[in-house]
Order: C-alpha cells, then structure tokens, then sequence
C-alpha cells in the first residue's frame, strides 16, 4: 500500500487498484483547459487508452456553464457520455466515473450532478515556524504541515500535489494553508513570503483547488509599518488593496483572505471602535476587483470570564456580535460560524446564527481534525454528525411537509428572508479544519482518513447517506487487485470497517461528557478526562455541577435567555424539560441527579450505562481489528492497532473519572453495581 509517487506515503483513497477497471478502456477527453489535460493523465495513469474517436467513455467540456462545476451522466450506445460544464466540472465527472465504477461498475446512473455548495473549503492551522506552544500544526494529530518545513515552504511540494489529488477526488475546490492565529512569521506569507505561496498554488492548480491565506488584521501595522490598523483610515485602505494588488499579480486565481479577528486575542476592529462589518468590508473591497472572498470568522467571545457570574454565556456570544449586522457586509464577505455555539464538542445545538443572518453570505465551519473527538487516537467516524447538522431545519419542519430550509440549504444560499445577492452568491458554503499532516498515513490514524473524505463527499452532496459514503471510502481505499474482479474489497475487511466505524462517534460521546454538557478535557492539549479541569477557568466552559444537579441553565424564564436566539419551534422545544432533546439536555438545563431522561433512565444512571457501554464498545472494536491480522497490509494494521489500544486505555480512564466524579457528587449508586472507585 504505497504510492510510487512517494514510496514513505501509505495512499488514503484511489490507490492503483480503484481505477483498474478502466485499464484497457478507451477515453475520449474533450476540451482544452488546464484540468482537462489533468483528465487525460488521470486517463493514462489509469491504464486506459486516449482516443480521439468513438470511445467507452466520453468526457466532454462543453463550456455552457463557466465555473457551475456540474455535469451530465448519459448512457450512450455501448458508451458513457459525460457533458461538463466547465474544466472544472470535468475533473469532478472523471472522478465520479472512477468512484461509481469501483463501488457499482452498473451504477452510473442518468443524470446531472452538481454540488450543493459552491465553495468547499479547508482550513490548515499550519505554521511555518514551530511555535513554542501550538507546534507546527496547531490541534494537529498528523505531524508536522505538509507545507512548511525549516522555517519555510518545503522545496518539494510533491506531497502537496498527491494531497490536491485526493481532495479533487472528494469535491473540495479550496484550501487556506496557514494557521487562522496568524504569528509573526505566517503573516510575511503575504508579502516576502508570496513567491512560495506562489508554488504553493501551483501544486493546487491542476486540480482545481484555489488557495488562501489566514491574514492577521493588524497587517498594515506588522507588515507595512503603519501606526494604524483602523479599517475606516484610507492609508489603511490604500495598504491593503496594493497588497492584494501584488498577491494577484503571483497569483491569478488567488482565491482570498481567513480572518480570526478579536478573538481569543487576535486584534481586530474593536481597537479603533469598529465592528465586525467594517473589518470585514475593509478586506473585501481590496479582494472585489479581483473576485476575491473574505472569510470572517464569526468565533468571538469573552475569553476571560468570571467563573461564579452565571449570567455570561460564551454560547450567546456569536449571535450577540453578529446578528445585528446582518445586511452590512458586503457581497464578497462570507461570516463563517462554527456549526455548534461553543467549540466543535462532541455534541452541541446548531448555531443560531445560521437563522439568523438572511441578508449574509454563511459558511458553516466543521472540525474534521478531532480536537475534542480523540486527536485521531481514538476511531470517532463523524460523518453522521455532521449530515445532522447539515439536515438540521432552523425553522423546524413545515407540518405536513418536510420541506423547510435545511442549513444545507442556508449556506447555499436559500432560507426565509435569503436576500437576493446571497442566493445569487449561492451562499458560503462549507468549510472545515483539516486533519492532514507528514505522517506516512496522511491522518495519523489511518481510520481518519475516513472523516477527510466525508467531508469532501457531504460537502458536495448533503443528502448523501454518512453509512454509504464510509462504504465508498474503504472501497477506494481497501481494494486490491489480488481480489477477483481487480475492484473487490474482502468482505472481512468491509464487515469489520463498518464494525468499527458505523457508529463509532456516538460511542465516543457515550464515553465521554454527558448529555452535551461539553468539555470536562485537560486544559491546553484537550485530550484525556478532567471533569473539573476548566470549571474555574476564564474560557466560559462550565457544567456546573455540585451535590444537587448539573448542567447549564440556558433558558430564557430562570437562565441566560440564549434559548431566545432561536427562531421557532427551536427556542420553545429547548426552553421545555418536557420537550428538549436528552443528548442536548445538560447544554440548556440545569437538573438533579435524578431527573429521568424520556428513556425512563436518570440523569445519574444515564452517566454510568453510557460510560460502561462506551468502553464494552471499545472492547468490540479492538478484538474486530485483531480478526483482520494478515488480510490487510501489515502497517496499517499494526499503526490502527496501536491506536486502537490507546482508545481502550483512554476510555476506560474517561469511564472511571466520569462515573467516580458523578459517583461522589451525587451519592447514588449504580443500579447495576458495577464497581465505580
């Protein structure tokens, strides 16, 4: 399972054995674009034969749609015929060829294909100096970046190329490749540094993937020796377009700024009296001529909270800053919100922001590295937490019909009150952080491979089934041409995947913080139980737990009123005990131990089932993995081995501080008398 491209690289998907089947076949690429050239040596190296006549496979660019990204499927007699939109969409038809024919060769089905978001993007949190603190990526569980190496962009950027590879193959078209806590040395990226970005976007290009870059706000002060960064100045203003001005003219198809701004201590436009609107629009009428995108982070809150004052809520605090600015930024701005109101935890409500900002362009912004999810330590498979979020209905379904918008659908631009200039913008889009390092495995467990390739899959298509999507990855990943049919996957090999990786994520959160109270992590890493270790901290991550209850009271009649800011049915169904969903229990309410669930289980026993099951799960996953000893390729199953030991000995701790902690809090006994310390 190595890549001659890169013999120390263990492949994710489409290794050598997932095109096999069009070995021998003959193509016809119709177009002359950059990614139709990409198309034909994606041909070649498939082993089938270019042709400029009648052909099995017909791929045609056919120029009707400039940058729509879709294409048409035909049966045609005896051949398949793919009309595309632009070079762009044909690279994408190449690639669903090769998915649907490795997992169904009968399955291509008629039709148009298009992606439901028009911008899917990853977010690298690399830095090119190791920082004393984050290291080179920070919340990165794969080594070091891909980019960046001695202080500088590595001179080889052939992995690089193999990464735009991959994603090209799941649909993802954008990539910022430094950190959004943009230090000294990341912010001359944009300016001494531009030639290597410069490369950088090179290695993307082939395979329609633009890049970004993570820009601090205080640049004219940092970079251009300003004494201002106020975003009303015009020396402001006039710093920032002539330096968009030279990063287009190293880069053409630059496709624009990430920005964390007053935020966790970045600097922003609150310094000089200004909101997020003008900070936002200061950057993006210096990207306009070039159609360039602002992605402004909509991550701000009070990062030093007093502990004992329950009426600050770090939850309310991106609805608070932003939704009144709704319809001040400008076209090419895009907010990007964090799919949950705290911090990507294991579990947590959709945003209301998503509902409430109509007349702006939103991203929903995902963690594919697993920072609070087991540091890709732990198999936490997450694609069917993020379809739930994507099929989420703000506004709750219609009655009679299931037809409200989705936040799919928001982020593609479509909602109640959706302004014209946001639809037409198509929306946002989807954005992610990346999980991907140096490690020969790409994601440092090879498992996680799985969460990259979701990503890309349900960022194009939201209504893909997460089970199905799994199926495609370890068919593209796990084939082997020693298999009969040169496409097949050993049914071992595919049972015991899905063994592992089906349901794994709600087996992570049953192990770990209850009924989506959050955190209970060390402090700084995040990783490992510590159920107190931010309870008396300024970051505003509290459960609140004491001899009579737990939880977060977040309702408007007794609590912090953040159930308000979401429209209806949502801030009824989470204001009411009776209605309010058990896995979301303890993020909006207060409760004794013994309140029951709608199961007819207790909050305190709810705590010890949960957390012992967690672990018997665990304990499934390690002897499935042991079964496949000698059926698949020798590293990898030693590496998902030893990974898999870690979560068994990381779970069990999680299950013993979590039942003890609840244990001596509560004073109730497991019903089961299982032993608790």
């Amino acid at each position: 399972m190595t890549t001659p491209d890169h013999p120390s690289v263990h492949p994710a998907w489409l290794p050598d054995a997932a095109t096999s089947f069009l070995r021998g076949r003959t193509v016809r690429v119709v177009g002359d674009g950059p990614l139709a050239e990409t198309v034909r040596g994606e041909a070649r190296r498939a082993g089938a034969t270019l042709v400029d006549g009648d052909a099995d496979l017909v791929l045609r660019d056919t120029g009707a749609v400039p940058g729509g990204e879709g294409f048409v499927v035909a049966h045609g007699d005896g051949h398949l015929d793919v009309a595309a939109d632009d070079d762009a969409a044909l690279l994408h038809a190449w690639f669903h060829v090769v998915r649907t024919g490795t997992t169904d060769p009968a399955g291509h089905a008629d039709g148009r294909h298009e992606p439901a978001h028009a911008l899917r993007m990853l977010d690298h949190w690399d830095n090119v100096d190791v920082h004393p603190v984050m290291g080179q990526v920070e919340r990165g569980y794969s080594g070091g970046s891909i980019f960046y190496a001695d202080g500088r962009v590595r001179e080889d950027l052939s992995r690089v190329e193999q990464y735009a590879r991959l994603l090209a193959a799941t649909g993802v078209n954008r990539v910022a490749i430094n950190n959004v806590n943009v230090h000294a040395r990341e912010a001359r990226l944009l300016t001494d540094g531009l030639p290597d970005v410069a490369r950088v976007a090179a290695a993307f290009r082939p395979w329609g993937v633009r890049v970004h870059l993570s820009v601090s706000f205080a640049s004219p002060i940092v970079l251009g020796g300003l004494a201002t960064s106020d975003p009303l100045d015009p020396d402001v203003r006039a710093w920032w377009a002539g330096a968009v001005a030279r990063v287009h003219e190293a880069i053409p198809d630059f496709g624009g700024f990430v920005v964390k701004a007053d935020s966790e201590g970045q600097p922003g436009p609150f310094a000089y009296g200004r909101d997020h609107a003008d900070g936002a629009n200061l950057l993006a009428r210096a990207l306009a001529p070039y159609g360039g995108t602002v992605h402004w982070r909509a991550f701000v809150y009070d990062h030093a909270q007093d502990w004992r004052d329950r009426s600050t809520d770090r939850a309310r605090a991106a609805y608070d800053h932003f939704a009144p600015l709704d319809g001040r930024f400008d076209e090419n701005v895009v907010v990007q919100v964090k799919h949950g109101p705290m911090d990507f935890q294991t579990r947590e409500p959709v945003s209301p922001v998503l509902a409430a900002m109509p007349r702006t362009r939103l991203a929903v912004e995902l963690q594919v590295t697993q920072e609070y999810t087991g540091q890709q330590r732990h198999a936490c498979y997450l694609g069917p937490w993020w379809s739930e979020i994507l099929r989420f209905r703000p506004w709750g379904p219609v009655e009679g019909d299931d037809g409200s918008p989705t936040v799919s659908d928001v982020v593609g631009g479509a909602g109640p009150g959706a302004s014209p200039q946001v639809a037409a913008a198509r929306g946002g889009g989807i954005a992610a952080v990346s999980n991907v390092g140096d490690d020969a495995f790409w994601t440092g467990h090879p498992l996680a491979q799985a969460n990259l390739y979701a990503f890309g899959r349900l960022a194009w298509d939201p209504a893909l089934d997460p089970t199905d999507v799994l199926d495609e990855w370890v068919s593209l990943t796990f084939a082997s041409p020693s298999v009969a049919g040169d496409r097949a996957i050993d049914p071992d090999v595919r049972a015991a995947l899905h063994d592992v990786l089906d349901d794994s994520w709600r087996t992570y959160e049953s192990y770990t913080a209850p009924l989506g109270v959050g955190f209970m992590v060390n402090p700084g890493h995040h990783y490992g139980p510590s159920v107190d270790g931010y309870e008396y901290s300024p970051w505003g991550t509290y459960h609140f737990a004491d001899r009579d209850g737990i939880g977060v009271d977040r309702t408007r009649a007794t609590g912090t009123g953040y159930t308000g800011q979401y429209p209806a049915p949502w801030r009824d169904v989470y204001e009411s005990l009776d209605t309010c969903p058990d896995e979301l229990l303890l993020f909006f309410h207060h409760v004794p131990y013994g309140h029951v669930l709608h199961d007819g289980t207790s909050v305190v026993q709810h705590v010890y089932d949960t957390h012992f099951a967690g672990v018997e799960r665990v304990e499934a996953y390690v002897r499935t993995w042991e079964g496949l000893r000698g059926t698949v390729d020798d590293a990898v199953f030693e590496r998902v081995a030893e990974r898999l030991a870690e979560q068994l000995r990381s779970a069990r701790e999680w299950r013993d501080q979590v039942c003890t902690y609840f244990l001596r809090a509560s004073g109730v006994a497991d019903a089961h008398g299982r032993r608790i310390y």
